[in-house]
C-alpha cells in the first residue's frame, strides 16, 4: 500500500485494432497498483481524439493497424500540446525492433507478458518524473533524434546524428547516413524547420549536415560544391543558396 502510493495514478490509454488483444493489456494493467486505464481505441484517427481528450501519461501503442498505423499515430500524438509517453506493443521479433528503443520508452512483445510490462512501467515513470516542462516551449516540439524509413513490413531508425545529407527524390527524400541510403516519406522543406540547428539548405532539393562541410571549392566553370568529411562525391550549391550558406557557415 505505502509503495502504491508513492507514485501519483498514471493515466494509461491502450491502442490496437484487435478487441481481445486490449483485453489481455486492461486485465494485465488492472493488476498493476497506480495505473488507471483512461480509454482504448481501436485505430490511429480515434486515439488521436481520445488522447486529446483524456490527456494520458502513456499510450500503449500496436504498431501494425490499418489505416494509420502506430509509428505514424506516434508521430502526431507527439505534436499534441501534452504529448505522452509511448510504448509500443507489437508483434514482431526483439531483433527487428531492437532500434525502437532508441525513440519509444520500450516496447513490448505479444503476447505481452506480465514481467514485461511492469519493467515498462517503470521506464515510464523514471520518463514521466525527470520530463521538466520547460523543455518544450509553447506550441514547440523537441526535434526528433531519429527518422524512420518503412522497409517491407518493418522499419529502420535512422539516428539524426549519423545523417551526412538529405535530397528530394521526388515525392521522397533520400536520407545518405553513415550505414547508406534509405527513403523517407517526409518533405524536405519541414526538415528543413525541424532540424535548422543541424542541417542547412544547399539547394532547392538538398540540405546538408553543417558539421560535415570541409570545404566550399569553386569549379573552373564557377559553379560551387561542397565537399562533405564522409561523402565521396562533392555535391553542388546553387547560386541562389551560397550567400546565405557562406554566412551561415562564418557563425560556426
Amino acid at each position: 500500500m505505502e509503495a502504491a502510493a508513492v507514485h501519483a495514478s498514471m493515466q494509461v490509454m491502450i491502442v490496437d485494432d484487435e478487441p481481445l488483444a486490449r483485453v489481455r493489456l486492461r486485465a494485465l494493467l488492472d493488476a498493476q497498483a497506480g495505473v488507471t486505464v483512461s480509454g482504448e481505441a481501436g485505430d490511429g484517427p480515434s486515439a488521436l481524439a481520445a488522447c486529446a481528450e483524456a490527456a494520458p501519461d502513456l499510450v500503449l501503442l500496436d504498431i501494425s493497424m490499418p489505416g494509420m498505423d502506430g509509428l505514424e499515430t506516434a508521430r502526431q500524438l507527439a505534436q499534441l500540446d501534452a504529448p505522452p509517453a509511448v510504448v509500443f506493443c507489437t508483434a514482431y521479433d526483439a531483433h527487428a525492433l531492437s532500434a525502437f528503443e532508441a525513440q519509444a520508452i520500450d516496447y513490448l512483445v505479444k503476447p505481452v507478458r506480465a514481467e514485461r510490462l511492469v519493467a515498462a512501467l517503470d521506464k515510464v515513470r523514471t520518463f514521466l518524473a525527470g520530463r521538466g516542462r520547460e523543455q518544450k516551449g509553447e506550441g514547440q516540439t523537441a526535434a526528433r533524434t531519429h527518422l524512420a524509413a518503412r522497409l517491407r513490413g518493418s522499419l529502420r531508425l535512422i539516428p539524426v546524428e549519423d545523417i551526412r545529407y538529405l535530397q528530394a527524390d521526388e515525392k521522397y527524400v533520400a536520407v545518405h547516413h553513415a550505414r547508406g541510403e534509405d527513403l523517407i516519406e517526409e518533405s524536405l522543406k519541414s526538415l528543413e524547420t525541424e532540424f535548422a540547428e543541424r542541417f542547412v539548405r544547399i539547394h532547392r532539393n538538398c540540405l546538408v549536415a553543417r558539421d560535415e562541410i570541409a570545404e566550399l571549392r569553386r569549379s573552373p566553370d564557377g559553379s560551387v560544391h561542397a565537399v562533405l568529411r564522409h561523402v565521396d562525391t562533392p555535391l553542388e550549391i546553387s547560386r541562389r543558396c551560397l550567400t546565405q550558406l557562406r554566412d551561415s557557415l562564418r557563425h560556426l
